[in-house]
C-alpha cells in the first residue's frame, strides 16, 4: 500500500509540474470578461484607474487652495487642513458603505467582489467629479 501511495504522488507531482505556469496565461480581455475572476480583475482595474483620477483632482484642488489668500479661519493652511480632514471621512464613509454594507446585500455570493468594487469605483469617480466641479480654475 505505501509504494501505491508514493507511486501516486509521483504521478501527480509530474502532472502539476507540467502545467503551465499562471504567468503564461493570455491576458484578460475585460470587454468580453465572462468568469468571475476576470470580472474582478476588470473591477479591480478599473477602481485603480478611478482611484489614480481622484489622486489627480485632489492634487490640483491642494495646488488651488496653496494659491489662495485668505486670513484665518479662511487662510490656505486652515483650507487645506479641512479638505484632508473631509477626504479622510469621505474615504471612511465610501469603504464602510461598499465594504460593509454591500456584501451584506449579496449574502456572500460569488459576485459580492465584483458589487464592492463596483461600488467603490463608482463612489470615487463620483468624488472626483465634486472636486473638480467645486474647484476648477476659471
Amino acid at each position: 500500500m505505501f509504494d501505491f501511495a508514493r507511486r501516486a504522488l509521483f504521478v501527480l507531482a509530474i502532472f502539476f509540474a507540467s502545467l503551465p505556469a499562471v504567468a503564461e496565461e493570455a491576458p484578460i480581455d475585460c470587454a468580453n470578461a465572462i468568469a468571475t475572476h476576470e470580472l474582478n480583475f476588470c473591477s479591480e482595474k478599473e477602481l485603480d484607474k478611478a482611484d489614480a483620477a481622484l489622486n489627480a483632482a485632489y492634487k490640483k484642488v491642494l495646488a488651488f487652495i496653496a494659491k489662495s489668500e485668505g486670513e484665518k479661519p479662511y487662510d490656505p493652511k486652515s483650507w487645506e487642513a479641512a479638505l484632508r480632514e473631509s477626504q479622510r471621512a469621505w474615504v471612511a464613509f465610501r469603504d464602510a458603505d461598499c465594504k460593509g454594507l454591500i456584501p451584506m446585500s449579496w449574502g456572500g455570493g460569488t459576485a459580492t467582489t465584483g458589487a464592492v468594487l463596483g461600488c467603490m469605483s463608482e463612489k470615487t469617480k463620483a468624488r472626483t467629479k465634486e472636486l473638480e466641479d467645486l474647484y476648477e480654475e476659471e
